[in-house]
């Protein structure tokens, strides 16, 4: 995905692009400090095990965000797969054995706005050409 490229074919590939880009740079900025965050004995109650699944799917996210940033389709079903399995992680620990502080006071449907901006970039993604 290039900016100027998208400039050149017209001002909606440029905004289609330009949300890409904004969007994917908030979730790799986002999952790299919550990466940070887990090194830093983020949520020690969880567990390691726990932990480290998170941390490699993160891991994963950030990976997957920065293919799609550089226009390739097959990393949207990267990015999907990751994050999807992420949010599971989250309900494994909201409804099973782990605890985790970010469980508390959270309604089981709250886990869902992480499909929000993913859905946004995919439709950007593929309407764009």
């Amino acid at each position: 995905m290039h900016i100027l490229s998208a400039a050149r074919e017209g001002p909606l590939r440029l905004f289609q692009s330009l949300v890409i880009l904004v969007l994917a740079g908030l979730l790799i900025f986002y999952h790299t400090t919550m990466l940070a965050d887990f090194s830093n004995s983020h949520d020690p109650a969880s567990g390691p095990f726990y932990n480290g699944i998170q941390g490699v799917l993160r891991a994963a996210i950030i990976v997957s965000l920065s293919i799609v940033l550089l226009g390739k389709r097959f990393a949207l079903w990267m990015m999907w797969l990751s994050i999807g399995c992420l949010i599971a992680t989250h309900y494994w620990a909201h409804f099973g054995p782990i605890t985790a502080d970010f469980t508390v006071g959270r309604h089981p449907l709250s886990y869902l706005k992480g499909l929000i901006f993913p859905s946004i970039i995919t439709t950007a993604f593929l309407y764009r050409r």
